[in-house]
């Protein structure tokens, strides 16, 4: 008996020496982290005159890393298009609804669900052209219900002529995006949509930044080309009306389209025709970050839940079942992140992407990112010779975000988000302090 209660004692004192040296080995790994962010952090003055937020996991061992002001809340920006992109995964499926439709008599009533990618020249080919322009019936285009304000709460009113705020609609048609191409040598441009050429004013003075300005209340284009030694293309939202689509889709199908209130008919719209794949948006939407796909995204998960085209009621819904458990509850308003109304925190950011990683394989999560020094966003900035930074940016004036995945040397996946706001330095010379930390953690975890 004492020689196997010896034994026991030697046992558990080797036991108890193997876990002091890995506990050990943890705290080593942790303050050679620590330390240098610790240093970065207080001592850099980029960002000691603005104010920032990050937190690192690692997901498989569970832990954090490193955080620092992970619990206050900063502007995203397009950070926002994450949660965007969550929504998706979670009520669209693997192909998009593009109509709801009904034969009656010799017509065809169709519904739009908001799918953006009709004659969308960013994304693959719709079905929903040919389907249109083949079909033998009469086309009538019934107007929804209800449906979204065109532009998003809480986004600048004097960003309208840009193309990153085309307006959000039941029906997009070219991305809701006229396109004006100058050429060497020539004063007028080549429009697309044809159609608005007639809409086209030379404007002798100069439009400040722009070739071309809309009016903001009219589809009125007035265009300055003071400059005609190079090729030159700008797009430009255009003003949206139910109207003006059965305009556009008159003049692209080359048939009549009838428009019919939804209230003018009692017909259940109970047939759908599904366009493109689903994986084709996200993919668009994260690499370029492009707002529209974003917004729309969020249009048509509220048409999946409850048959109308309104964003808030894609937002509670995803709150409500399947964000309730994120650390700090988001402020969040559109899809886009063009709304200075959203807020967010740096660790429910990194919750989110716990939880798309766990949705969506690796290699093929990392392919739809931007990845540093390779593709996207991200393609100019925290090069390497393999890219170890894949994630997500926002940027407004005076706020910068990135949110995603890192690999280290070791090969391990972090999850990072890095928030900032109210810096005035060069959001360049910004980067560059981030890169710092990202570089840390990539060679030494």
């Amino acid at each position: 008996m004492p020689n196997i209660l010896s034994a026991i004692k030697s046992s558990l004192k080797s036991i108890s020496f193997f876990l002091l040296i890995i506990l050990l080995g943890g705290c080593s790994t942790s303050r050679k982290i620590s330390k240098p962010l610790d240093e970065i952090f207080k001592e850099s003055p980029v960002f000691r005159q603005g104010f920032a937020g990050f937190i690192v996991i690692d997901p498989k061992a569970n832990k954090t890393l490193y955080s620092h002001n992970a619990d206050k809340y900063f502007t995203p920006a397009s950070n926002t298009k994450l949660f965007s992109f969550f929504t998706g995964l979670k009520i669209l499926g693997d192909s998009i609804a593009a109509l709801q439709y009904q034969l009656q008599n010799d017509t065809l009533y169709f519904q739009a669900t908001g799918d953006p990618s009709f004659l969308n020249q960013n994304l693959p080919d719709s079905r929903v052209f040919e389907f249109l322009k083949n079909k033998g019936e009469q086309l009538a285009y019934v107007t929804p219900s209800y449906t979204e304000k065109h532009q998003g709460p809480g986004w600048a009113w004097d960003d309208y002529n840009a193309y990153y705020s085309a307006e959000r609609t039941a029906f997009p048609i070219y991305g809701n995006m006229v396109t004006f191409d100058f050429k060497e040598n020539k004063e007028s441009p080549v429009v697309s949509p044809e159609i608005f050429k007639d809409s086209l004013v030379n404007e002798k003075d100069s439009l400040g930044s722009s070739r071309i300005r809309r009016d903001i209340a009219k589809n009125s284009f007035k265009f300055s080309n003071q400059n005609m030694e190079a090729d030159f293309q700008q797009a430009v939202p255009f003003k949206y009306s139910p109207e003006m689509l059965v305009e556009l889709l008159k003049d692209t199908l080359e048939r009549p389209v009838h428009l019919v209130k939804h209230s003018e008919i009692n017909l259940d719209l109970d047939h759908t025709l599904y366009s493109i794949p689903s994986d084709s948006l996200y993919k668009r939407m994260l690499k370029v970050s492009d707002n529209f796909i974003a917004e729309q995204i969020l249009l048509m998960a509220a048409n999946k839940i409850a048959d109308t085209l309104k964003s808030d009621i894609a937002i509670d819904y995803m709150k409500e079942n399947y964000l309730k458990d994120l650390p700090d509850e988001p402020m969040w308003y559109d899809g886009s992140g063009l709304s200075r109304y959203n807020l967010f925190t740096p660790r429910s950011m990194v919750k989110l992407l716990q939880k798309i990683k766990a949705d969506v394989p690796r290699e093929k999560l990392l392919d739809m990112l931007p990845s540093g020094g390779h593709s996207g966003t991200i393609k100019n900035y925290y090069k390497a010779a393999e890219p170890y930074v894949f994630a997500k940016t926002g940027t407004l004036k005076n706020n910068h975000s990135l949110s995603g995945y890192l690999k280290t040397k070791s090969g391990k996946l972090l999850i990072f988000s890095f928030m900032n706001s109210n810096y005035t330095v060069p959001t360049a010379v910004l980067k560059a302090e981030m890169e710092k930390v990202l570089l840390q953690l990539r060679d030494n975890y």
